[in-house]
Formats: structure tokens, C-alpha cells, sequence
């Protein structure tokens, strides 16, 4: 056994003679040597630990520090650009030239001829000879004689070379399927569920073996201008005859308002849903 420990032990026994041991001071004072010990070693693991965790931080930031490309600059000669600058502006380009206009072609006045008297003739047609090498028109004018010159018409762009194509309006579909305002029943959904409480069955669901709970089913139909009803066909298929009763009971609904599109009455679809409520017993 080591002095020290000895000495240590037997200190410890005569400090604490005739005292109780199993209070802890005893142990504290006893194990003291080996608790200083531990908290050295954990002390210094710790350091050991921070200290390669700032190294490895600090490698791998030089890692990632990136090169930076110094671009070259030029300076441009200064004088240069004042010589640009007080250079006067480029004249501007010459005008085109005017378009002359096409020679007046003779013509000679030519009328269809009328049989009358030589008294009440006032101006006798041209001679067969003067009509070689004139235009015949309607009045008489002077001018260069006619070698094959072709007298532009007058323009009806006034000259752009632009013809304006009128566009001939889209005709309107037999049948809309969207419209600004769609038909309706007449007197709102107040009286179109007055009407479904009167003439719609719902015990043909129950009869068909329908459980309790509410459906429903969407029927499409046509809309003319008039308000008659065509064309009725269901878009669902819940079953259970609820479409087929929704079909027959749209048949008896009588005329509805028509749709309306740009102000105006339009034959149009519309679709309309009905709802079977079924409760138990």
C-alpha cells in the first residue's frame, strides 16, 4: 500500500473516530484523489475534442473559398471620344423621288349611235380614222396619242397599298351551351320547389330499394326562345328510378324563361339539379 493512501486512510479513521462513516463526509473525503483524477481526464478529452472540431472547421472553409477572377479594364482614350462627340451629326438621306404622274392619253367623246335627223344632229361621232390612236371615252381630251401606255386606276387606300378586308361576323350557334344569364324557372327557386313538392315522387327511389340518405341527380335539357323544354336527358347515374323520375317530372314543368346573350332571348342548354331526400321507415 502507498504512503500517501496510508496516511490518508489512518488520518481519515482517527478524524473521524467514533463519529458515523456512513454520513457521506467519510466516503467524499476518501475518494476524493480518484474524482480529481476522472475530472482531469474528462477535462482534457473535452479540449482534445474543441480543439479538432476547429480544425476540421477550419479546412474545410479553405475548401470552399473560391477564386476571384480579376477582369482586365481598359480605359478608353478620352480624347477619342471628346473628337466623337464634337463630330457633327451624318446629313440626313435625300428624299425620294417624286413620282411623276402618268400622261394624259387623247380621247375622243363617243356616244352609242341614235337614229335621228340630220337637222337635230348637234355633235357628229369620230371619224373611224381618229379612233386609231385615241382612247374612246365620254369626253373629249387632249393628250398623248395611245402606244399601249396603261393608266393606273385610282387608288382606294389612298395610296398605302392597304386594302381593308371587312371581317364577316362569326354566325351565332344553333344551340349556346354558355350564356350571360341562364333560363329559369318561372317565378324563381321558390316556385320551382313548390312545383317539385307537388309532382315529384320520392317513393320511386324507396320502391326500388333506395336506403335512407338524400341524392342527387342532374338532368340537361334544351331551352328555346319561346321557353319550351326538349331535348331532356339525365347526366347521373344515382339509379333506383331517380332519373327517370326527374326526366318525367321536367316534362310537366311547362315553359321556362329562355336564356339570355347580348341582351337578347337565345336557345341554349341548361342543366338542373334535383334532389331526392329519403328518410327512414
Amino acid at each position: 500500500m502507498e504512503p500517501n493512501k496510508i496516511l490518508n486512510t489512518d488520518y481519515l479513521d482517527l478524524l473521524f473516530e467514533g463519529k458515523n462513516k456512513a454520513y457521506g463526509a467519510y466516503d467524499l473525503r476518501k475518494t476524493y484523489q480518484k474524482r480529481l483524477v476522472m475530472a482531469l481526464i474528462i477535462t482534457g478529452i473535452s479540449v482534445a475534442v474543441i480543439a479538432g472540431l476547429a480544425l476540421l472547421q477550419n479546412t474545410i472553409s479553405k475548401n470552399k473559398v473560391e477564386k476571384v477572377n480579376i477582369a482586365e479594364v481598359t480605359i478608353s482614350d478620352i480624347k477619342q471620344e471628346e473628337q466623337k462627340k464634337n463630330e457633327p451629326p451624318p446629313p440626313p438621306p435625300p428624299p425620294p423621288p417624286k413620282q411623276e404622274p402618268p400622261p394624259k392619253i387623247e380621247t375622243k367623246a363617243f356616244t352609242p349611235p341614235k337614229v335621228v335627223k340630220d337637222e337635230e344632229v348637234k355633235q357628229p361621232p369620230p371619224a373611224v380614222e381618229e379612233l386609231k390612236e385615241t382612247k374612246i371615252g365620254t369626253i373629249n381630251q387632249e393628250g398623248v396619242k395611245d402606244i399601249g401606255i396603261v393608266v393606273p386606276p385610282a387608288a382606294v387606300d389612298a395610296g398605302k397599298g392597304i386594302v381593308e378586308v371587312k371581317k364577316q361576323p362569326e354566325p351565332e350557334p344553333e344551340i349556346f351551351t354558355k350564356v350571360e344569364i341562364d333560363a329559369s324557372y318561372p317565378g324563381g327557386p321558390s316556385a320551382w320547389r313548390t312545383f317539385l313538392e307537388r309532382n315529384l315522387r320520392a317513393d320511386v327511389a324507396t320502391d326500388n330499394g333506395a336506403s335512407p340518405g338524400t341524392y342527387t341527380v342532374i338532368v340537361q335539357f334544351v331551352v328555346d326562345k319561346e321557353g319550351n323544354v326538349s331535348d331532356i336527358k339525365p347526366l347521373t347515374s344515382v339509379g333506383f328510378g331517380m332519373e327517370q323520375e326527374a326526366v318525367r317530372v321536367l316534362k310537366k314543368s311547362g315553359k321556362w324563361k329562355p336564356a339570355i346573350q347580348n341582351g337578347r332571348e337565345v336557345k341554349a342548354y341548361r342543366k338542373q339539379p334535383i334532389t331526392f331526400q329519403i328518410q327512414e321507415g
